[in-house]
């Protein structure tokens, strides 16, 4: 009953801070600090979207009023011009605040707020139709439907009612889409020719299963609750009926315009090849490492680190005993190819899986500890990766916790190709997707009490978030966590796959490769199986820039604690590194430097 007052009083206070800051809008050019004002920002930009609400959970007491628990966004091209506008003045009054007016902390997140703005800025002016809204990893098309099976709750009648109402609604967002298309279309932009084959496949066998994923997870769920049969089966038919004469219909059209415009798709697979390419791939750089890199760079700096992880791993193989005259590649294909290191294809393998993997996330936590000062309280379950987007999903992924703690973190594990999950390999995804990677990152800043709530929710970096992650099973290693030099292997082909991405995004987005030839320098250097190649390459053609974020990320706070090692010496404390590092949001790597390099001043 305490928490339920402590977190109710909390989500009123948030609400009460909304309201009072319009007030005091109404009245003031500017708001009273600038805390308070990307506070409000924030929240009106949270209230307008009911997924995000649903999603953090800490905002259902006011369901009755707002009702976000039944809606989705619609975004249509002006709302996105609207937005634009909003941009260009949110830009300026961040401007307006002196830095001699702002305490230290107050500087810094100026300096996160403007470089995440004028990013936007620049995207909306200059590449504003340059994404592929569809496509077969994250398209909308299968977002839509994982909200719904995986976020959306069905804890009660009012729910399950609320779910329809949602579903009835995805056909409109489906066809708004088809606005997005028109619009590429006259600046001549496709995706590639294997998108449309992709998402072509997916679309038809959603429309021809006899099951639909929407009307299993609610059928379950429905189940589940003290609801008479009358009222479970008068719930599902609504939901089949919604689903045979809004939903197929709308999937059904968007499937006939990928089909239509297949014709047109574009035979080459980096963005150097759209309009201004060149310029829309160096702000994907931008904002997604946050540095100022050069394609060229990041290219180098990946062809050095493949050649330097890969000479370690030479020294395993050897010390292990196998021929010292393959190529690391190969030994780690044969080792993927090994039944000594692969499941028995069962009919209950994925449940071994799945249970193998959550006593990793037990180990790693235990062995891990001593190295913070503080623990997650949020716990982590692991989950597969549902069946309907397993085909092309990456080989695991991370969902964070609900602020009000009634939905754990999941680490989804794919499990579709027996090949995928060789035992040598599954410690390192555990580390970082669950512990200490993504879900002790993730849930750390959630339940961080210090911090604005800007600073906690209102700007993320995948050069962050994910350098943290790829750092984390290098200090698992140094922790002791794995059983033997086949773990570490299983770390090391972890991080070469890292350095991998530098070389083939650049190569595919700048130097002019095709997805062929990066798929080839992949599988020569990693060894991955050939559906993870396949399925991680055609992810960063329709991602740009985004897998970069890990390497960079990795390396720059490595680089951070070598740095406060040899400045502070004996008082370096691991501990506290790691709670400055994780205490302060999710900043961009510049902003990451200037805290490190103050504590050191600090404690030196």
């Amino acid at each position: 009953m305490k928490l339920f007052f402590k977190f109710f009083g909390a989500a009123f206070g948030l609400a009460f801070l909304v309201c009072s800051i319009y007030v005091v809008n109404l009245f003031s050019s500017k708001p009273f600090s600038l805390d308070h004002y990307l506070a409000k920002d924030l929240m009106v930009s949270l209230f307008d979207s009911p997924e995000y609400l649903t999603y953090i959970g800490a905002f259902d007491f006011l369901n009755p009023i707002t009702k976000h628990n039944s809606k989705l966004t619609n975004d249509s091209l002006e709302d996105a011009e609207e937005s634009h506008i909003g941009s260009l003045k949110h830009l300026q009054v961040l401007n307006s605040y002196e830095d001699d007016e702002l305490t230290e902390e107050q500087i810094i997140t100026k300096k996160i707020a403007v470089f995440d703005t004028e990013n936007d800025i620049n995207r909306f002016e200059n590449f504003r139709f340059h994404s592929y809204p569809v496509n077969q990893i994250s398209g909308a098309h299968l977002n839509a439907i994982e909200f719904m099976t995986d976020i959306h709750p069905i804890r009660n009648k009012r729910e399950a009612n609320d779910y329809l109402k949602r579903v009835s609604q995805i056909g409109a967002s489906m066809d708004n889409l088809l606005l997005w298309f028109d619009e590429q279309a006259k600046i001549g932009i496709y995706p590639p020719t294997f998108v449309f084959d992709h998402v072509i496949n997916q679309l038809s066998e959603m429309l021809s299963n006899a099951s639909n994923p929407l009307q299993e997870v609610f059928g379950k769920k429905v189940r589940e609750l003290n609801l008479s049969d009358s009222e479970i089966n008068s719930l599902e038919v609504e939901l089949s009926n919604i689903i045979e004469k809004s939903f197929n219909p709308a999937y059904e059209r968007l499937l006939d315009r990928m089909i239509g415009d297949k014709s047109n798709s574009n035979p080459n697979h980096g963005v150097w090849s759209l309009p201004n390419g060149d310029e829309f791939y160096k702000l994907r750089i931008r904002t997604y490492t946050t540095t100022d890199y050069s394609p060229q760079e990041i290219h180098d700096i990946g062809l050095s680190e493949v050649e330097r992880i890969s000479e370690r791993m030479r020294e395993i193989f050897n010390e292990l005993g196998y021929d010292n005259n393959k190529s690391v590649g190969v030994l780690l294909n044969e080792l993927n190819e090994n039944p000594d290191f692969l499941y028995a294809d069962t009919p209950d393998r994925k449940e071994i899986v799945i249970r193998d993997y959550t006593a990793m996330v037990a180990e790693a936590a235990k062995k891990i500890e001593p190295y913070f000062e503080r623990m997650p309280k949020a716990s982590v379950e692991v989950k597969p990766v549902p069946e309907y987007s397993e085909q092309t999903a990456a080989g695991g992924y991370y969902q964070g916790p609900s602020l009000d703690g009634e939905r754990p973190g999941v680490f989804y594990a794919n499990l579709y190709d027996i090949k995928q999950t060789p035992t040598y390999s599954m410690m390192a995804l555990t580390l970082h997707e669950a512990i200490p990677g993504h879900h002790m990152q993730i849930a750390l800043n959630q339940e961080n009490e210090n911090l604005t709530l800007y600073r906690k929710q209102g700007y993320r970096t995948s050069a962050f978030s994910e350098g943290w992650a790829l750092y984390s099973e290098k200090l698992s290693l140094e922790a002791g966590v794995g059983r033997d030099l086949y773990d570490e292997l299983g770390i090391l082909q972890s991080e070469i796959f890292r350095a991998v991405r530098l070389v083939v995004d650049t190569g595919m987005h700048y130097k002019k490769w095709t997805r062929e030839e990066a798929m080839d320098y992949m599988k020569t250097e990693t060894g991955m199986s050939d559906t993870e190649v396949r399925t991680e390459i055609e992810r960063y053609i329709v991602w740009p820039g985004q897998a970069l974020s890990y390497k960079v990320g990795m390396l720059k706070i490595l680089e951070l604690r070598e740095r406060a090692k040899a400045a502070l010496g004996e008082k370096f404390d691991i501990r506290k590194f790691h709670t400055i590092v994780l205490d302060n949001g999710i900043p961009p790597l510049f902003v990451l430097e200037e805290l490190v390099d103050s504590w050191i001043e600090a404690s030196s």
